[in-house]
């Protein structure tokens, strides 16, 4: 993809969009012609029961899943149009991912896991070390940046998968259930986080979560059940 500016619109918009899963003659509808829009700058939490289509909501916007019908533009990109290499090229520049597991890579320092994302686009080695220093001490990691993950802490973990989705200045990050592996004092720290890099970068943030105190810090609650928007 040649043009990654931001096109005038709302940063997300959904439009009836279903997903489907088939396993055998059962038929799960995960998503049922649900229709969201989401302002660029928007700090937003989906909730809703499990089961009631958070997360399928989020891989779909993320482009890590497609769906069965609808329509879903992202950042100005109509994902229908758009080839497979296209959407991944989307995914690595304009899209941060904070995943419940964290998703980190074991071998890897935190800065390593950081700067991974920037080594994929093709930033200068220099500017790699300059903006994965100056983001792991924008999260309270300075003079951690050599620990692996499994000298790190949960809440110090998820820490880094925030700075690897925020280092390369995303349009959007999408975070599903990023308080769920923490205690609750290390989950509100998160969300402070989380919060200011909202307010200081701007950029748009999109939870999911069943828990009181994510939904309690989201300038908008948008709540799912059984595939559909009930509350916007």
């Amino acid at each position: 993809m040649t043009d990654m500016e931001t096109a005038p619109g709302p940063m997300v918009a959904v439009v009836g969009v279903s997903k489907i899963y088939r396993q055998g003659k059962l038929e799960v509808r995960a998503l049922d012609e649900l229709s969201l829009t989401v302002a660029a700058g928007e700090f937003i939490a989906l909730a809703g029961p499990s089961g009631s289509g958070k997360t399928t909501l989020l891989n779909i916007i993320g482009g890590l899943d497609l769906p069965d019908a609808g329509r879903v533009v992202v950042d100005g990109h109509d994902y229908a149009v758009m080839s497979g290499g296209d959407l991944a090229d989307l995914r690595l520049r304009r899209i941060g991912f904070v995943f419940q597991s964290y998703n980190l890579i074991p071998v890897l320092s935190a800065a390593e896991n950081v700067a991974y994302v920037l080594r994929l686009q093709g930033v200068e080695p220099a500017e790699t070390r300059r903006r994965v220093h100056a983001m792991l001490a924008d999260v309270g990691l300075a003079g951690l940046e050599h620990r692996r993950p499994a000298e790190l802490s949960g809440g110090q973990q998820q820490r880094v998968a925030v700075a690897r989705a925020l280092v390369s200045g995303p349009a959007i990050v999408l975070a599903d259930e990023p308080t769920a592996n923490l205690d609750s004092v290390n989950g509100e720290k998160l969300l402070q986080l989380m919060a200011r890099m909202n307010a200081e970068r701007r950029a748009t943030f999109i939870f999911s979560t069943h828990e009181r105190m994510v939904m309690d810090y989201a300038h908008r609650l948008v709540r799912l059940k059984d595939g559909r928007v009930t509350a916007p």
